[in-house]
C-alpha cells in the first residue's frame, strides 16, 4: 500500500463531520449486547488444566483495553444485518490471535508495561508467554473452524500470517535510518491492519453480505488501522505511561523507526548525528528522549504525522458511504474520527 503524500495530505474542513464526537461510546453500546457473549466466550476458551494458561492469559485479557477488534468484526456483521451468531466466535478469535500478538511482540521487545500492567514475561517468564501466546492462536482457530465459514477461516489465518510477516520486517528493519515512509506503511499495514481489515471483512463474510459490502468493511478496517496505529506512535512521543497503559518513549528507548521519528529525521538534517547515535548506534544517554520530543515538535514532524493519520481516517470513513446512514454506521464514521483524535 502506498504511502500518503505528507506534503499534499491536509483534510479539508468539511472531511470530517463537526457533529461527530471522536469517541468510541456509541459502538461500546451497540456492540454491548454482543459483547456480553463473546467475552463470556473469551474467558471460557482461555481456560486450561494448566494453570499458569488461564492465569497469565487473563493478565492481559482481564487488563482491559479497547476490544476494537473485536467491536469491529460485530459492527460489520450488524451493519450488514446478520441473522446468526457466527460472529461471536470470529470476535473472539480476533481478541486470541490480537492478544497472543502482544504476548509475543513483549518477549521481542522486552516491553516493561502492557495496559498498565507488568508485562506477562517478566512475572512468568518469556517462554511460558511465548507458549501461552501459541495457545491462544490454537484456540482462535478452533473458534474460527466451529463457524462452518472457509472463506472466515481464509481471511483470519492469512491475516495471522501476514502479521507475522510484518514482525518478521520489522525486525529486518530495526534501527535503520533509512526506512522510508513506504516501508514503514507496509510494515504497519502488516503488523497492525491487516487484523483490523480481517476482523471487519469475516464480520461481513459471516453475516452473508454482498462482495461490495465485504470490499467496503475490508477497506474500512485497512484504513482504520494504519490511522490507528500512526497516532498510537505519535502519542509514544506525546503520552503518558497513565495514559498509554506502557511506557512513554517505548519506541524511542527501543530505536524503532516510526513515522514521527521518519518525519522529523527528514526536517532535521543538521541533527543527523544525534539520530544516529540514538538510534542508529542505540547510544542512548540522559535527555535524549526529551530532546528528540523537542525536535518533532519544533520541525511539525508531529503535526505531519497526524495529516497521515487523518487521511487514512478519512479513507475509512468514504469506504461506508455504500451502507445506509445508521447507527451502526455513525458509530464507525465516529470511530474513524476518533481513531486519530484520541490521547490514549
Amino acid at each position: 500500500m502506498d504511502s500518503a503524500n505528507i506534503d499534499t495530505v491536509r483534510p479539508a474542513p468539511e472531511a470530517v463531520p463537526t457533529t461527530a464526537r471522536p469517541d468510541v461510546k456509541a459502538l461500546v453500546s451497540l456492540c454491548e449486547p454482543d459483547m456480553v457473549d463473546i467475552n463470556a466466550l473469551i474467558t471460557e476458551r482461555m481456560q486450561s488444566e494448566v494453570a499458569v494458561i488461564p492465569a497469565l492469559a487473563a493478565h492481559l485479557i482481564a487488563a482491559g483495553g479497547k476490544r476494537l477488534r473485536p467491536l469491529l468484526c460485530v459492527a460489520a456483521a450488524r451493519l450488514c444485518n446478520t441473522n446468526n451468531s457466527y460472529h461471536h466466535n470470529l470476535s473472539a478469535a480476533v481478541e486470541f490471535i490480537h492478544t497472543a500478538t502482544l504476548l509475543h511482540d513483549d518477549v521481542v521487545d522486552s516491553s516493561q508495561l502492557r495496559r498498565g500492567k507488568v508485562a506477562a514475561h517478566l512475572i512468568w517468564g518469556a517462554p511460558s508467554s511465548v507458549l501461552v501466546g501459541d495457545f491462544l492462536f490454537a484456540r482462535a482457530f478452533e473458534l474460527m473452524v466451529e463457524t462452518g465459514s472457509l472463506r472466515a477461516l481464509d481471511i483470519l489465518s492469512k491475516a495471522s500470517a501476514v502479521i507475522t510477516q510484518g514482525e518478521v520486517l520489522q525486525l529486518m528493519k530495526a534501527f535503520d535510518l533509512n526506512l522510508s515512509q513506504d516501508d514503514y506503511i507496509e510494515i504497519i499495514s502488516s503488523k497492525t491492519a491487516a487484523l483490523f481489515a480481517a476482523a471487519s471483512e469475516s464480520g461481513a463474510v459471516a453475516s452473508g453480505a454482498s462482495e461490495e459490502k465485504v470490499k467496503a468493511l475490508c477497506d474500512f478496517g485497512m484504513n482504520l488501522g494504519l490511522a490507528f496505529q500512526i497516532q498510537d506512535d505519535i502519542l509514544d512521543y506525546q503520552g503518558s505511561a497513565a495514559d498509554l497503559g506502557k511506557n512513554a518513549g517505548d519506541d524511542f528507548a527501543e530505536s524503532k523507526v516510526t513515522l514521527p521519528l521518519i518525519l522529523a529525521m527528514r526536517a532535521t538534517p543538521k541533527e543527523a548525528a544525534f539520530w544516529d547515535r540514538a538510534i542508529g548506534q542505540r547510544e542512548q544517554k540522559e535527555g535524549d528522549f526529551q530532546h528528540a520530543q523537542r525536535l518533532m515538535l519544533s520541525s511539525g514532524a508531529l503535526g505531519a504525522a497526524r495529516d497521515v493519520a487523518r487521511d487514512y481516517a478519512e479513507k475509512a470513513r468514504v469506504s461506508l458511504q455504500v451502507f445506509e446512514d445508521g447507527p451502526w454506521r455513525q458509530a464507525l464514521e465516529n470511530l474513524a474520527i476518533y481513531s486519530v483524535e484520541r490521547q490514549t
